[in-house]
């Protein structure tokens, strides 16, 4: 017998290339999907078995995975407390995210070392959203390209400090973003590989050339397309047209109309395919807040009509997007299918993450951490690991 079986109309697994399927049933026991299959599961429920039956017009997915993601509801990663990361796993629900990685921003070594050695030791809760792993954005990134991340932190590749880094994360840090035209940067590329992290590309002015040379060495992804990077120009392709042409490099999509034009990410969709987007909100700690003043990286920021920028120059500085909001954006500017855009937000951030043998696709045997959608893109429900994480109001 299961724990809770779920009846619905409508399931999307997030598996590429799988159509949506109809009236089927999904049992959880002990945390993990059990079983899913056509009906309402009745092999499955006994007095103990609690049911849940969504309405015809929700949809059941599995749970979305933010790659790059600073802080929601008042936290940030670098604040480097417990306080900060609960907050955050508590809220990020609300939105359909079940899990994802902690990321830093470029700092003092000691603060982002505080920060990764803070999201490893973040707790499991019952009925929250889970750290996966940490992404390292800086600070070995170009100073041309930095936009919102401090000057006076960035620095050179060292080796020796990633190392550090290495040992505190205790296998967790899973993604860097860094600028391949520094110093020794093809050399640092095969490093992170080596070591089981996905060299990102981002805040980077690097050349086609360079570019190759990285992905040669190992590098695999590029950080939120478009900014931050060098871009296309006819007489060289930068780190932006290379992203395009490379079909080694995933790109990430901030998809809130304001970091991206809405035809730049169609544009970049039918470029490299589904199989090749990630979707993220690169947030900061305003998601979830109302308009006004904040802070990242102890610089100042001032979020309007959704729009966050640093108060001394105007420079985006991060995003207040959530994870639901980007899918729904995703459907209306490129025409993809829902089935697309969910493969983008879950499927694929969990091959990224190293987690697909257990997250990212509605799977017997892997963690019960789904969503509900509904017509309107609404999230009406999220269980994470099994537990009931989020309920909308009124639901």
């Amino acid at each position: 017998m299961a724990d809770v079986v779920v009846t619905c109309n409508q399931l999307i697994t997030g598996i590429p290339r799988e159509k949506r399927f109809f009236k089927r049933f999904i049992a959880i026991e002990q945390n993990k999907i059990l079983k899913v299959g056509e009906g309402d599961g009745q092999d499955y429920i006994d007095d103990a078995t609690t049911v849940i039956s969504l309405k015809s017009d929700e949809i059941f997915i599995p749970g979305f995975i933010d790659l790059h993601i600073h802080g929601a509801h008042g936290a940030d990663v670098m604040d480097g407390t417990e306080e900060a990361v609960q907050t955050m796993t508590a809220n990020l629900p609300a939105e359909g995210t079940t899990s994802f990685l902690a990321t830093t921003i470029t700092m003092a070594p000691q603060a982002i070392n505080r920060a990764i050695e803070n999201a490893v030791s973040a707790e499991k809760l019952d009925g929250q959203a889970e750290v996966i792993g940490i992404h390292i954005e800086g600070p070995f990134i170009n100073e041309s390209k930095k936009g919102a991340q401090p000057l006076k932190y960035i620095m050179e590749p060292s080796f020796s400090l990633l190392n550090e880094w290495f040992k505190t994360g205790k296998g967790m840090i899973k993604q860097m973003t860094y600028a391949p035209e520094l110093s020794q940067g093809v050399e640092f590329t095969r490093f992170m590989q080596e070591n089981g992290i996905n060299p990102s590309v981002g805040h980077s002015d690097a050349d086609y050339r360079t570019i190759v040379a990285a992905v040669e060495a190992g590098a695999n992804q590029v950080t939120h397309m478009f900014n931050g990077m060098s871009g296309v120009h006819h007489r060289e392709p930068g780190v932006a047209g290379s992203a395009l042409l490379i079909d080694e490099l995933d790109i990430e999509l901030i998809v809130d109309g304001i970091h991206i034009h809405p035809e730049m990410v169609k544009l970049a969709w039918k470029t490299k395919g589904t199989d090749r987007c990630l979707l993220i909100t690169d947030s900061m700690r305003a998601k979830g807040f109302p308009d006004g003043n904040y802070e990242l990286g102890g610089q100042a920021v001032t979020v309007e009509d959704n729009k966050a920028t640093l108060t001394s120059d105007g420079t985006l500085a991060g995003s207040v997007l959530k994870m639901n909001d980007a899918v729904a954006n995703m459907l209306a500017f490129t025409g993809c299918s829902l089935e697309d855009a969910i493969q983008m937000a879950s499927y694929n951030p969990a091959r990224k993450a190293g987690v697909l043998d257990r997250k990212g696709s509605i799977e017997e045997g892997k963690d019960a951490d789904f969503t509900v959608v509904n017509k309107n893109g609404e999230i009406t429900l999220t269980f994470c690991r099994g537990k009931e994480a989020f309920r909308k109001e009124g639901r």
